[in-house]
């Protein structure tokens, strides 16, 4: 089978709707680049779906490639995290005004110089942070938001607002490990069997974290709506053989031994309600899941 193609692939982002990437475009395709993706949003957030779906769809040999560091990222650290992304997912980064290239060993160089400025910037914001903490105690002053504790509107919509944004950081940063299981598993398993499912894989969801977690990622724009439809009532065998497909979609390299010991694990009853499961009752229901087209023959 032929190799895919590496590409280059471009990201321009402008801060307002109102502002262009044409002239980010222009200099992109000059260097090679045969996909630009568009981003209008602030620099101070990261949430942005295109970037997102661009971070997920990248391939093997890919090189993600923009104007300048600052059109990417909003601080050192953050730069630092979606490079480490690329790495996991064997793609490259290149910024064309910037000494960064982690496809050379000068490029690895700069970028590993950016890690020192990082740690030695969260030193410095932490070191100032409780001197000023201190200072404010010595002149007798209360640590905190004063329009937070005197509840003024204004201050409590900031801080929401603050929140709103941190949590949706959060999601981004850890959606790879878990998002791929929910998109293989809804909406034909309830919440409740998918949490169970990650559990096993260490990520410790519960079902309304989880759900909620979905529902932001659908609202900006990063996951299917359909995600969030009711799961349909299954007679128990149903049930059963649609959780051993999402286990097997999971992880392919399972065996039927393993399978059978996650189930018993999830404290699953077999289907004739035993709870020691054999790996043959395991095949007989991927066996039966692929005669009615829930997998792949």
């Amino acid at each position: 089978m032929r190799q895919q193609k590496s590409r280059l692939i471009g990201y321009a982002r402008v801060s307002t709707d109102e502002q262009a990437t044409e002239a980010q475009e222009m200099e992109l395709r000059s260097v090679g680049c045969d996909v630009i993706v568009q981003e209008h949003g602030s620099g101070a957030s990261r949430a942005r779906p295109t970037l997102a779906r661009l971070m997920r769809d990248i391939s093997v040999g890919d090189t993600l490639v923009v104007v300048r560091l600052d059109r990417l990222a909003r601080s050192v650290s953050h730069l630092l995290e979606v490079i480490e992304d690329l790495a996991a997912k064997g793609a490259h980064f290149r910024s064309l005004r910037d000494p960064i290239d982690t496809s050379t060993p000068q490029g690895m160089f700069s970028l590993q110089v950016l890690g020192a400025v990082a740690q030695l910037e969260r030193a410095l914001i932490s070191e100032r942070t409780k001197a000023g903490i201190q200072a404010a105690k010595a002149r007798g002053k209360k640590p905190g938001n004063p329009g937070i504790r005197e509840r003024r509107p204004e201050a409590l919509a900031k801080m929401t607002a603050a929140q709103k944004a941190a949590y949706g950081e959060r999601i981004q940063a850890t959606a790879s490990q878990w998002l791929p299981t929910v998109r293989r598993m809804r909406p034909d398993h309830t919440w409740d069997d998918i949490a169970r499912v990650l559990k096993q894989r260490g990520l410790d969801w519960t079902p309304e974290r989880l759900r909620r977690a979905v529902r932001w990622m659908v609202s900006e724009g990063m996951a299917d709506a359909a995600l969030l439809r009711k799961s349909p009532p299954r007679l128990p065998e149903d049930r059963l053989m649609t959780l051993v497909v999402g286990i097997h979609s999971s992880n392919p390299d399972l065996t039927l031994r393993e399978i059978a010991s996650q189930l018993e694990r999830l404290h699953e009853r077999t289907p004739r309600g035993g709870t020691k499961w054999a790996p043959s009752s395991v095949k007989n229901l991927l066996d039966r899941a692929r005669r009615s087209g829930l997998l792949a023959a």
